[in-house]
């Protein structure tokens, strides 16, 4: 227990650079309080004590603001960071040293009683805001811009970003650092914009070449007559 304990705490240090003392990070990161809570109602929902369960969890979203299903199944190194509104549902799955920041929902979007919420890889970091939706995987060492909404498969060492989500970035080999640029994301759109000025260049210039073209053509024409 006191390894994990340690483990956590090693989290914060680990990825979040505000953080100064231990005292401060045990007694300051609700982040830190809703990983706790969720220890014990997750031991308590294992012993079939669900409503002790469900209690405990209510108890840490009231005092955090994140909501952790007792049932949902955590790796270690979890973190995150802030945390408000942060929701976690019942199947989902979140490998190790994975982070999340404030406003993360991993949600479902059925009302059967089976596997409906997402699954997390390693080292996998989700931007504020962003929803994950549906019981699919993404996959290890992946990103997820902010305020994006995934709805699919993402593939390892992928950048998604979107509404729906789209991976705009991936490679073979995983970053060496777990870290969201949030400056660094790709744009999507203003990628598109750019090729249509592109595109709307290369014909002004083809116009304009046969535009003079044919002046040549008529002018050659008059001067024949």
């Amino acid at each position: 227990m006191f390894s994990r304990l340690k483990q956590d705490i090693k989290a914060v240090f680990d990825r979040d650079p505000a953080a100064r003392s231990v005292l401060e990070v045990i007694f300051c990161y609700p982040g830190l309080h809703a990983i706790w809570f969720y220890r014990v109602s997750n031991w308590l929902w294992r012993h079939e004590l669900f409503f002790l369960g469900r209690f405990c969890s209510h108890l840490g979203r009231f005092f955090t603001g994140i909501e952790i299903h007792p049932g949902a199944t955590i790796g270690k190194g979890f973190f995150i960071d802030h945390g408000m509104g942060v929701v976690i549902g019942e199947t989902a799955e979140i490998g190790d040293n994975v982070t999340l920041y404030h406003g993360v929902t991993l949600g479902g979007v059925s009302w059967e009683k089976t596997k409906r919420h997402p699954t997390l890889g390693d080292n996998v970091v989700v931007g504020s805001g962003a929803k994950v939706l549906g019981p699919f995987t993404v996959g290890k060492d992946s990103k997820i811009g902010s305020n994006s909404v995934v709805v699919k498969e993402v593939p390892p060492n992928s950048t998604v970003v979107g509404i729906p989500g789209r991976v705009v970035m991936a490679t073979e080999k995983p970053a060496e650092r777990v870290d969201l640029q949030h400056g660094r994301l790709p744009d999507p759109e203003a990628k598109a914009i750019a090729c249509l000025f592109d595109q709307i260049r290369e014909l002004e210039r083809k116009y304009s070449a046969l535009s003079d073209e044919y002046e040549q053509l008529k002018k050659r024409l008059d001067e024949g007559k």
